[in-house]
């Protein structure tokens, strides 16, 4: 019990960059889904080839080597990125790519009649995306995108890599430092991620029950 107690405190001060990185990389992702996915429903044939060239680079290559290619290789551009930086926008990217595609299927799950009942109402498209066709979509949403946050929880590990000191790194240095820390180290680090995804589930569990108040099912 004394060598938790030695870990815990030790550890801690990578849980804040973790969560940083969590919240900033959420809060991207949710932007990019929403842009792509609406994007891959573009009246414009060349709107949809560029995001879907987008989606499928990153939904078909490794997390692991966009962050490398972010932080390393862009440099020789001309684009220099720090090690929390290019952490938040590998992650958004990514997953923002995966979170696109739970909102252009949550879209197309939405009946034709809803469509062509608020063109009737003389609603332009934008009125009927915004009014009609997002609240009804964004209830099949919810379990896609906690399903996603929480891997992307579990992605924010390998920021690691790149020299940014969250919990893993920091894991990383006891045990280094101290062989017979290895087991309770990776314990420690389990239950701190457990820990952080528990909010995120019954979070969306919750939206998920409020967001279905008042709606027949079928």
């Amino acid at each position: 019990m004394d060598t938790y107690k030695e870990i815990i405190p030790l550890i801690l001060p990578g849980l804040t960059i973790t969560l940083k990185v969590l919240v900033a990389s959420v809060a991207l992702a949710i932007s990019v889904a929403f842009v792509a996915g609406l994007a891959r429903l573009s009246r414009f044939a060349l709107v949809r080839k560029i995001t879907a060239v987008y989606v499928e680079l990153f939904r078909g290559t490794s997390l692991l080597v966009q962050l490398f290619w972010i932080f390393f290789a862009l440099p020789a551009f001309g684009i220099q990125f720090s090690p929390f930086l290019a952490s938040v926008v590998a992650l958004g990217l990514n997953y923002g790519a995966y979170g696109s595609e739970v909102v252009r299927s949550a879209i197309l799950a939405i009946p034709n009649g809803q469509t062509e009942a608020s063109i009737a109402l003389n609603m332009t498209r934008w009125q009927r995306m915004r009014l009609v066709i997002l609240p009804q979509a964004l209830r099949i949403m919810l379990p896609g995108f906690g399903n996603n946050a929480i891997e992307l929880l579990k992605g924010t590990s390998l920021v690691s890599l790149i020299t940014l000191t969250d919990l893993t790194y920091k894991g990383l240095i006891i045990q280094n430092n101290n062989l017979s820390y290895t087991f309770p180290v990776f314990v420690v680090l389990l239950l701190f991620y457990f820990i952080i995804a528990l909010p995120l589930i019954f979070g969306v569990r919750k939206l998920e029950k409020n967001a279905s108040r008042g709606v027949a099912k079928a």
